[in-house]
Formats: structure tokens, C-alpha cells, sequence
């Protein structure tokens, strides 16, 4: 496959897909893509420490290896940001600015951010849901 879709996954989409017991659902096909090398994962370290914390939570009872085994393949197929711009933007949750703030440095690479909490980013073309995203990915 010439043309990788680049993405910054939100906790929220891997915490969607990991809990569902809908395996047409969205986020699971995220995850497939994942797995398949369809998306090539965007990431920084402090993306990474999110995700191992918030899958570890004693509420989403996620066993150790799948977790793992997410982490492993973000790692082994993505791509690490280590120069985060500033960001002047106020967000609604502080948490989620890493996630905007790796996807702008990721736009050379037409990077997407994928979350199912839209509203928490300003408006831009290339933040978009996870069915958003399954429609782009189909188009590649």
C-alpha cells in the first residue's frame, strides 16, 4: 500500500474499542487498521503514558496483554514526535492538547487526529471521528 493514512489515535477511541461488543463498531476497525498497517499511528511519549495508564484503569477491566499487545503495535508500526509545538489554543480538557499539538507537528504527513469527543478540538478538516475516519481509510 503506497499511501499510509497518518494518525494521532485519542485514549478514547483504543478505550472504545477495546470495551465494545460490537466488532463492526467504528473504533474496532481503527484497531484492525492498526493491526493491517492501514494507519500508521502518530505518537509522542506523553500520548503513550496516556494510553498504558488509562487502559490500566481497574474500570475497563482490559487484560494485560491485550493492552500490551495495542501499546506494541502503536510502537512498532507509528511514528514517535519528539518536537511538540507550543500550543496557544485553549482546550477544554489540558489532556487533550498533546493530542492536538502532535498533529500539527504531523501535518506534513497530512496527519489526522481521530476522537470521539470532537467537540473538545477547535474545528479543523483533519479532525475527525472514528466512522469519519473508516470512510477516508475505505477511500485510500
Amino acid at each position: 500500500m503506497e499511501h499510509s493514512c497518518y494518525v494521532v489515535i485519542d485514549t478514547n477511541v483504543i478505550v472504545s474499542a477495546l470495551i465494545t461488543r460490537n466488532e463492526e463498531s467504528p473504533t474496532v476497525k481503527i484497531l484492525q487498521f492498526l493491526a493491517e498497517s492501514k494507519i500508521v499511528p502518530v505518537y509522542s511519549t506523553e500520548i503513550m503514558d496516556e494510553y498504558k495508564n488509562v487502559l490500566r484503569r481497574p474500570k475497563f477491566h482490559l487484560p494485560e496483554d491485550i493492552i500490551d499487545s495495542v501499546v506494541k503495535d502503536i510502537e512498532n508500526h507509528g511514528i514517535e514526535i519528539t518536537k511538540i509545538p507550543e500550543m496557544k489554543e485553549k482546550m477544554i480538557d489540558p489532556k487533550d492538547v498533546v493530542f492536538y499539538a502532535v498533529t500539527l507537528a504531523a501535518q506534513k504527513e497530512n496527519t489526522f487526529l481521530v476522537t470521539g469527543n470532537g467537540k473538545h478540538f477547535p474545528v479543523k478538516p483533519f479532525i475527525v471521528n472514528p466512522a469519519q475516519l473508516v470512510e477516508i481509510i475505505k477511500q485510500i
